[in-house]
């Protein structure tokens, strides 16, 4: 079998036929930042093995680990998506792949469980120490859970070798475009108690999926997001983003902050613009005539993902004379964190 290439080489990973084999069948099989994905998450549970006082040989056995690991996004493959949610879908195909390579039946049996189980918070940590520990170093790679307990510059040196690349968008992107395609990969049941829960309790006191991303402290990002200070990560800061994209001249900038079907009055005359390529033709005079918005926030009243926003605007640069007028705006939390504009009237009631 060929040898590991670096930077592979720079760390110490189980060298089995099997292991190695199960490494090249991630590889080839998944999205490559997949793949890295599943690499640091051995990478990760490995270390936190050590640093709780658990020896691989005595405790645990590390080559179960590492193929828990490295099997465990499969489901998000194309060879792997089928009609199961993605953590079942992929638990089948490592045991396929495992049973074909002449693995045991416990063998076979540990991996299932790993990747079927690895997003379910408070089963896997019960089904024994190789599933305890590879969920432990997949939630960190995700969320960042227990990256306090990782040595100075272990996660750097990892991030170096392996790259991020956005995972915890990239990896949900994914998720959404198979749901998308084919309903019955997220039926109405999955997160049942969170959702649930969700409705009875104030905004924001149960955080969702994307509110951990953020939270996780590796700096991901929506592939949309050129940098952190193009988000509005509350309704009040999309004026001050409205306001520098256009002095900037940025018109990609200012149709980024509107949702795919969103709403803009671009004028006094009641023209309406709706979607994306309809604001962008609207917003193209503003920037071809430098014209300026300056944007005083009078109210804002949140609900849940929505906020209604009231601003008295004074436009320079589209008449002969500066153009003061009372805003409405209706602008709705993003699944990924953000805040666009869903209808933005500047002349509403004018």
């Amino acid at each position: 079998m060929d040898p590991l290439s670096t930077p592979h080489t720079d760390f110490e990973l189980p060298l089995t036929e099997l292991a190695v084999g199960a490494l090249r069948f991630a590889e080839e099989t998944e999205p490559g930042v997949i793949y890295r994905h599943s690499l640091r998450s051995y990478l990760f549970a490995a270390e936190l093995a050590d640093r709780r006082g658990l020896k691989p040989g005595t405790d645990y056995d590390d080559e179960l680990v590492f193929l828990s690991c490295v099997l465990h996004d499969l489901g998000l493959s194309e060879k792997g998506n089928g009609d199961q949610r993605f953590e079942v879908d992929g638990a089948d195909l490592a045991a396929r792949f495992l049973t074909d390579h002449g693995a045991g039946e416990d063998t076979v049996a540990v991996v299932w469980d790993a990747v079927a189980l690895h997003t379910s918070d408070g089963i896997a940590a019960r089904k024994g120490p190789e599933v305890a520990l590879a969920q432990a170093g997949i939630g960190l790679d995700i969320f960042g859970r227990g990256k306090e307990e990782l040595p100075v510059g272990f996660a750097e040196r990892i991030h170096t070798a392996f790259p991020r690349e956005d995972l915890g968008y990239a990896l949900t992107d994914i998720i959404v475009e198979q749901a998308l395609a084919n309903s019955a990969k997220a039926g109405p049941i999955g997160g049942f108690p969170g959702q649930v829960l969700r409705r009875h309790l104030p905004y924001g006191a149960l955080p969702d999926w994307h509110d951990l991303i953020d939270r996780s402290g590796w700096g991901d990002r929506p592939a949309a997001v050129r940098s952190d200070a193009d988000i509005a990560r509350e309704p009040g800061e999309l004026s001050g983003l409205f306001e520098r994209c256009l002095q900037t001249g940025d018109l990609e900038g200012l149709v980024s902050l509107y949702e795919p079907q969103g709403v803009f009055v671009p004028d006094p005359s009641g023209t309406v613009a709706t979607g994306t390529a309809a604001i962008r033709e609207a917003l193209r005079p503003y920037v071809d005539n430098d014209a300026r918005v300056t944007l005083r926030p009078r109210k804002i009243h949140r609900v849940g993902d929505i906020a209604v926003l009231s601003s008295t605007a004074t436009v320079t640069g589209l008449a002969p004379k500066p153009l003061t007028t009372d805003t409405t705006e209706v602008v709705r939390r993003q699944p990924d964190g953000r805040w666009l504009y869903v209808v933005d009237d500047p002349f509403f009631g004018a």
